[in-house]
């Protein structure tokens, strides 16, 4: 997907194209988590579906249920919820960021590979 070492790092425009996609990949999956804890707390839980777009979007913000899980089925998705959460949160934070860590690594090989 990224060039190799040897090859001179992408134009401007191209790079701006790559980000517009892991973007894009980052928002498809914050979306689709979003939607997953909401028909969660919704069905476990019986919240309206405000409350639990609250609930799922404050767990995957990393700040934790506005509501406490009351059903043992709604303690268990919440508990797993979290889990999964934490997971994506770190892979969006690395679909944002390698872009950026290659560009810049690759512009420091790049330059050294010219002298």
């Amino acid at each position: 997907m990224y060039e190799k070492r040897s090859r001179r790092p992408i134009a401007p425009a191209r790079f701006v194209r790559r980000m517009t996609l892991h973007f894009a990949v980052a928002a498809g999956l914050v979306a689709g988590s979003l939607v997953i804890g909401m028909a969660g707390y919704s069905g476990f839980e019986g919240l309206r579906w405000r409350d639990a777009f609250l609930n799922a979007a404050m767990l995957l913000g990393g700040m934790g249920p506005v509501d406490a899980p009351k059903s043992d089925g709604g303690k268990i998705f919440a508990g797993l919820y979290a889990l999964y959460a934490g997971l994506v949160f770190l892979v969006v934070a690395g679909l944002l960021l390698a872009p950026f860590v290659h560009r810049l690594l690759h512009k420091f090989h790049w330059d050294a590979e010219k002298e």
